[in-house]
């Protein structure tokens, strides 16, 4: 008794995902140094997402104030409109990284480590 055959898109389709099932199985946990710096790295860029909105709208408000002549309305709808979308792209992230974290079914909290204390 044979096989039926399979397409070429059937097959590589079947091997792709024995291959993601193996490397899941065979990677090694994240530490909790590497955990910590994969946190702190996600941190920088929810901060640099703030600042950057609030800059690109003064940018722009600045832009705006000096080729329309309207001195500081520009300035402060830019400022507002910036804060406004970094505020809305870091919450976009944060829930991207907390749908990632109860995905992964990782822990919610690191245990208190004694070691980095000097008694």
């Amino acid at each position: 008794m044979s096989l039926p055959p399979e397409s070429r898109e059937e097959a590589i389709a079947r091997l792709n995902k024995s291959a993601s099932d193996l490397e899941a199985r065979t990677a090694p946990p994240l530490s909790h140094e590497a955990a910590g710096q994969a946190a702190a790295g996600q941190a920088w860029k929810i901060i640099a997402d703030l600042f950057g909105g609030v800059f690109v709208g003064l940018a722009i408000g600045f832009g705006v104030d000096h080729f329309a002549g309207t001195s500081p309305v520009g300035i402060i709808g830019g400022v507002l409109l910036g804060f406004a979308l970094s505020v809305w792209m870091a919450w976009r992230t944060a829930q991207r990284l907390m749908a990632e974290a109860n995905k992964s079914g990782e822990p919610k909290s690191v245990p208190f480590d004694d070691e980095d204390e000097g008694a």
